[in-house]
């Protein structure tokens, strides 16, 4: 390949990612401008990116409209819960997958391939029998049990793959030490598996953050609803939305997963590209 060819394919390759993020970005940014503008820009036959009088109102409405303080205290509860209880839950039991091949790994294996592909219509009825025998209806503990027991199956898939990463001789040499079996994942695997368990934990947050079905089939009461529920209620009962004050308060449930991944961007970097790499 000579070096104008492969500048060619460079330059390609930079126009498709650009186009890719500029893809990604565009509702982010429409959501932004939308929640700025007040009522008359909003009704207006030629609307423009950038607001012309820009106006905090929309965030006020959304506030004094509804419950979103309560409701998204009610989303991180349910969200931080189910993805700690599937971290420590997936974590032992893909070390079990990744190191030990047999019926049990290959059973697991399946039960993931299996579990990812039932619909959320498909569980729900059962489901919902379920939590009502044990009383768990209209409650964020139900609500976490289900979150976790949905994530879980992609959890142990993600973890699965961090733990293969690991050199298996680092394990040997801690047993020839005298470490047992607990003691070598807890302080030889686990610190090794950080940035993996730190990635997988964030996307079972973001998964749990943003799920609106399970939310709105099992909790009834307006107190215990959840951040995604809630904005539901900025739609009138012919479907015409309160368009200022819903994009505004969808523009605030979306920051706690921006801020999150922000924040931990090199550990879920670094997760990921361990996963991917199999030694």
């Amino acid at each position: 390949m000579s070096l104008r060819t492969g500048r060619t394919a460079r330059a390609g390759q930079y126009a498709a990612l650009l186009c890719y993020l500029v893809f990604l970005a565009f509702p982010f940014l429409w959501l932004i401008s939308t929640a700025f503008k007040p009522a008359r820009e909003l009704g207006s036959l030629h609307p423009t990116w950038i607001p012309e009088d820009p106006t905090p109102d929309n965030f006020r409405q959304a506030f004094d409209e509804q419950p979103l303080l309560r409701a998204a205290a009610n989303s991180l509860t349910a969200a931080l819960c189910a993805a700690l209880i599937a971290v420590v839950i997936a974590t032992p039991m893909a070390y079990v997958m990744a190191r030990h091949r047999g019926r049990l790994s290959t059973a697991a294996t399946g039960w993931v391939v299996v579990s990812q592909a039932f619909p959320f219509v498909l569980v729900i009825i059962p489901l919902f029998l379920v939590l009502k025998y044990l009383h768990l209806i209209n409650s964020l503990g139900g609500l976490i049990l289900v979150y976790v027991v949905w994530s879980l199956p992609f959890a142990l898939w993600m973890l699965a793959g961090y733990v293969r990463a690991v050199p298996p001789e680092l394990e040997e040499a801690a047993a020839v030490d005298g470490a047992g079996k607990v003691r070598i994942l807890v302080s030889v695997t686990a610190p090794l598996l950080a940035p993996g368990i730190v990635a997988t934990a964030l996307f079972a947050f973001i998964t749990a953050w943003n799920e609106f079905f399970f939310a709105l089939v099992l909790l009834k009461t307006p107190e215990k609803q959840t951040l995604p529920v809630v904005l539901t209620h900025f739609l009138g009962a012919e479907g015409v939305a309160d368009l200022g004050p819903l994009a505004a308060a969808a523009f605030l449930a979306t920051l706690p997963s921006l801020v999150l991944f922000a924040v931990i961007q090199k550990r879920v970097t670094g997760g990921l590209t361990a996963g991917a790499v199999k030694r």
